[in-house]
């Protein structure tokens, strides 16, 4: 499973050579999705910390998106909390150089960080994702409700779109669709 996968390729330093992997071989699938007709998906991929810090993220990005024919708007980087508070500068900068690519940025996992509020303001990004261990309980435990509702509050006020993550029954649906919720 991925919890157990990922900080070993990290731990082996082969998360990096993975990454890459990963998001050149989303970006050609997302273009062979496209030429088949699937109607325009947006890809989100995850960036570990690694990568965050690997000096060649930008070019390949590049690459990636050059021998996929991939268009703007159509991949979104993913990282987490934890990851943007190791170095705030340096990420942002990276976050900014993403953006002018036109890939679109989203802090995954909102809620279990850090949760330093000063970052939101300050950073590049687009989007938040409600991690799923809020949305899961937010119809019988108020306080995981107030969480949610008060993150999209937060977000949309800071004009960023907002994904719940985690919905599994229709009474989360129905809830999250009643606090405005952007995606789920």
């Amino acid at each position: 499973p991925p919890n157990d996968f990922i900080p070993a390729a990290e731990k082996c330093h082969l998360i990096v050579e993975i990454g890459d992997w990963v998001l050149r071989e989303t970006c050609r699938q997302h273009v062979a999705w496209r030429d088949a007709g699937i109607p325009p998906l947006n890809c989100s991929i995850n960036l570990s910390p690694h990568q965050l810090k690997d000096t060649q993220i930008i070019a390949s990005v590049d690459r990636a998106l050059k021998q996929s024919g991939l268009e703007d708007g159509c991949l979104e980087i993913e990282i987490t909390e934890s990851a943007i508070l190791d170095n705030i500068k340096s990420i942002s900068e990276l976050l900014g150089m993403l953006r002018m690519r036109g890939v679109s940025v989203s802090i995954d996992d909102f809620g279990t960080g850090y949760s330093s509020l000063s970052y939101l303001k300050r950073l590049p990004v687009d989007e938040l994702k409600i991690d799923k261990s809020f949305v899961i309980h937010m119809i019988e435990d108020e306080s995981d409700a107030v969480i949610v509702r008060a993150t999209i509050d937060l977000a949309h006020n800071l004009g960023l779109q907002v994904v719940a993550e985690g919905i599994e029954e229709q009474a989360h649906l129905d809830y999250l669709q009643g606090e405005m919720c952007d995606t789920g």
